[in-house]
């Protein structure tokens, strides 16, 4: 069965979670890259939400093996807080969501005028694995938190993203995390990066990544996939298992002439307070150094 022109398709999951945490997730840039794919093929490494009426929306969805892609965008037409998204999407669709708060369970309703090509029930079943996988994420997303932090730097994008990745200047401001802090890889996307320091016995020790998206002077996405112990490579045991897949993200915005750089990153409740006190002071270095 094909679309026709006055036909909606709705898609529904109840969550266990109280509103305002499901608006959050639903709503937040740093939250939608995690949860946005229908498959495990597929992701989206960056997402962009200028959550009011008249403001643009855009995720970019990926083949993870890199063959295909799309930016799936549009422009809101009503938003009210906590309760209702409705949308227009660039080719014309039209998508309401609402929420329906009943204590600590959520009901997510969602419903879109469908493109004309694919059949309505291939078209409800992919909108509907992209909403299991929202509500999959909400309810889980306990044990792993969302940490962020911003500076307002004196200085332009271009200048902050330069400064933030070089090497010389990236051992410098992460120095705060470990006095031989460096990396070993490059950030383009896709590719294998190792975020390296050394202990007092001289033996390497850090994290093993990859670069999930990285758009100049705008937006780089990091993701761990295990640990550097001794020099050797981890990346599979149940100590990783329990964090693998976390993101680490930078976005930087034109603000007044300079930038708003804004680190969004996941944390268990066991390095949560390292990083609060952390990264606030490597924040401080990196906008010295761009502000010399």
């Amino acid at each position: 069965m094909t679309a026709t022109e006055n036909s909606t398709i709705t898609v529904k999951a109840s969550i266990q979670a109280p509103a305002e945490k499901v608006w959050e997730f639903w709503t937040n840039p740093f939250h939608i890259i995690k949860w946005c794919s229908a498959t495990e093929e597929w992701q989206t490494p960056y997402s962009e939400n200028d959550l009011r009426t008249g403001g643009r929306f855009l995720s970019r969805m990926e083949a993870k093996d890199g063959s295909m892609g799309f930016d799936f965008s549009g422009v809101y037409t009503n938003v009210e807080n906590g309760k209702l998204i409705e949308y227009t999407l660039d080719d014309d669709r039209k998508v309401s969501v609402e929420f329906i708060s009943e204590g600590d369970v959520t009901t997510v309703i969602e419903t879109f005028e469908p493109e004309g090509t694919n059949p309505i029930e291939m078209q409800r079943a992919g909108w509907q694995a992209i909403m299991d996988n929202f509500k999959k994420y909400a309810e889980n997303h306990g044990q792993i938190q969302l940490l962020k932090f911003e500076t307002n730097i004196a200085a332009d994008v271009k200048k902050v993203y330069d400064t933030m990745l070089a090497d010389e200047t990236y051992r410098a401001w992460t120095a705060l995390f470990n006095p031989s802090s460096f990396y070993r890889g490059s950030w383009e996307k896709g590719s294998k990066i190792l975020f390296i320091g050394t202990g007092e016995d001289g033996a390497e020790g850090g994290m093993v990544s990859r670069i999930r998206e990285n758009i100049p002077s705008k937006f780089v996405s990091i993701e761990h996939l295990g640990m550097v112990q001794n020099g050797e490579e981890i990346t599979t045991g149940p100590e990783i298992e329990a964090w693998a897949g976390a993101l680490e993200n930078y976005a930087f915005a034109e603000n007044n002439g300079g930038t708003l750089l804004t680190v969004a990153m996941d944390s268990n409740e066991a390095y949560k307070s390292y990083f609060e006190e952390t990264w606030p002071k490597a924040l401080a270095k990196l906008k010295e150094l761009c502000e010399a």
